[in-house]
C-alpha cells in the first residue's frame, strides 16, 4: 500500500499546508486555474464508456468561478448556483463560509466522475451527496441532494421508481410527530409542505426522492433518510422518470475515470467527515483513505501511468473535484 501521509500535526505553522492561512493554497490555485480552463455552463453530457481507455469518458459537466459580492455568504451562493453547500465549501476549503471575502473567487464545483454503478436510471452516491439520472438518450444529468443526517442515514442498495405524485399531501409519520407534536396529521400541497411539488416513490416504504420547501437543506446530511432535491431539479427529474426506473444507492468516497485516455481521481470527505465540515472543521483532521487498489484496478496494475504524489495531494484534501493524476509522459512498455 502507497503512503498517502497522515493527520496534520497540531504544531503545523501557518505556511502553505498549515492552519491559519488567508488567501489562496497552492492546491486551491491549482482549483481555480482548472476551473478557469474550463468555465462555462454545465449543460447534460454524453457519458459513454467503451473498453478502450482512449475512447472513455468518465466525467461530466464542468467546474465554474464566482466572484463573491458585498452579503454573499457560502449558502446562497450554494442555491443560487444549484449546488451542494457542503461540496461548495469542500471546493473551497479556505474560505470563511459566512466571511467568504468580497472579491475573493470561489471555485463552483460542477464537474464530476461518474460512479462505479450501472449506468441506468438513476444512480445516488451517499459520499458526494449526489444524484445521477442516465437518459435513455445516453445524457447524464447530475444535481445535489439532502440526506439523512446521523442516525437516519440513507440506505444503500437497489431500488425503483414505485410512483409519481405531483402536489403530494404530506402524511408526518409517527417517529416525527413525536419530535414535532406541533404537526397536523396531514400536511396538504403548498409552501409548507416539506416534500415540495414532486415525489417520486420507491421501493422502501420509508424513502423517497422529493423536492423541498427548504432548500438550504439541499447537498446536507439533514433530512429523516429521504432524498431532496433543489424544485428545479426535482421537476426536471419527474418528468423525465418513468416509473419502474431503477435506482442504485451508493456510498463512495473516492473515485477514479478517465477521459481521452488520462486518468481522474475525485474524492470527498466520508459522511462522519461531512457533519464536521458542517460543523466547521477541515476534512484534513482525518487520515486519507486510500485509492491505491481503486487506481491500479484501473490502471491494470501499471503504477507507471500514475503520478502517486498527486494521488496523494488529491486523497488528503478532499475537495471532491476531479484531479489529474496520469504521469506527465506516457510510460515506455517495454521500460
Amino acid at each position: 500500500m502507497r503512503q498517502l501521509g497522515g493527520t496534520r500535526s497540531s504544531e503545523d505553522g501557518p505556511g502553505e499546508d498549515g492552519p491559519g492561512r488567508r488567501g489562496p493554497t497552492t492546491c486551491r490555485r491549482r482549483l481555480l486555474a482548472a476551473a478557469a480552463a474550463i468555465a462555462g455552463g454545465p449543460g447534460p453530457l454524453l457519458a459513454a464508456a467503451p473498453d478502450a481507455t482512449a475512447g472513455r469518458n468518465d466525467l461530466i459537466g464542468r467546474n465554474r468561478l464566482h466572484t463573491v459580492a458585498a452579503g454573499e455568504v457560502l449558502v446562497d451562493i450554494a442555491v443560487s448556483y444549484g449546488v451542494g453547500y457542503v461540496e461548495l465549501a469542500a471546493a473551497n476549503p479556505d474560505v470563511d463560509p459566512w466571511r467568504p471575502g468580497v472579491g475573493s473567487e470561489l471555485v463552483i464545483p460542477g464537474e464530476h466522475i461518474l460512479p462505479d454503478a450501472p449506468r441506468r436510471g438513476i444512480v445516488i452516491n451517499l459520499a458526494e451527496l449526489r444524484l445521477y439520472h442516465f437518459a435513455r438518450d445516453g445524457g447524464v444529468r447530475s444535481m445535489p441532494i439532502g440526506i439523512g443526517s446521523e442516525g437516519l442515514e440513507t440506505p444503500a442498495g437497489e431500488t425503483r421508481v414505485t410512483g409519481k405524485r405531483k402536489n403530494p399531501t404530506w402524511w408526518p409519520p409517527a417517529s416525527i410527530r413525536a419530535e414535532r407534536p406541533e404537526l397536523p396529521a396531514a400536511v396538504p400541497p403548498g409552501p409548507e409542505n416539506p416534500l415540495g411539488d414532486y415525489v417520486l416513490e420507491l421501493g422502501w416504504p420509508l424513502y423517497r426522492i422529493h423536492g423541498t420547501n427548504r432548500p438550504y437543506g439541499v447537498g446536507r446530511r439533514v433530512s429523516h433518510g429521504c432524498i431532496r432535491l433543489y424544485p428545479a431539479d426535482i421537476e426536471a427529474l419527474f418528468g423525465a422518470v418513468p416509473t419502474g426506473t431503477p435506482v442504485h444507492v451508493v456510498d463512495q468516497s473516492i473515485k477514479v475515470g478517465w477521459q481521452g485516455g488520462r486518468l481522474f481521481l475525485e474524492v470527498h470527505a466520508t459522511q462522519s467527515q461531512v457533519d464536521a465540515i458542517e460543523a466547521g472543521h477541515s476534512a484534513a483532521d482525518w487520515p486519507p483513505e486510500d485509492p491505491t487498489a481503486l487506481i491500479r484496478r484501473a490502471t491494470g496494475g501499471d503504477d507507471r501511468l500514475v503520478d502517486w504524489t498527486v494521488v496523494g495531494r488529491i486523497a488528503l484534501a478532499r475537495h471532491g473535484v476531479p484531479g489529474l493524476i496520469s504521469a506527465a509522459a506516457p510510460k515506455d512498455p517495454a521500460e
